[in-house]
């Protein structure tokens, strides 16, 4: 799938510098950093829902004395 993004000029400059020096594309570098982020960010919201539903009393926790390992 192909996407079209604009980035600052900044951005785009040390991509390219980086792809120079590499002899790597700027398109894996891009798509580097995505795939490196992408489980980060979803680690994010999925700890916030989580988070959301042992407030909203739709989750009950358990105590760690009372998890065996």
């Amino acid at each position: 799938m192909t996407y079209s993004i604009r980035l600052p000029l900044e951005i785009e400059n040390r991509l390219k510098s980086l792809a120079a020096r590499t002899g790597r594309t700027k398109s894996f570098y891009v798509k580097e950093a995505i795939v490196e982020h992408l489980d980060e960010i979803e680690n994010i919201y999925l700890s916030e829902k989580r988070v959301e539903d042992v407030r909203a009393g739709r989750t009950q926790t358990i105590p760690a004395v009372l998890v065996k390992s």
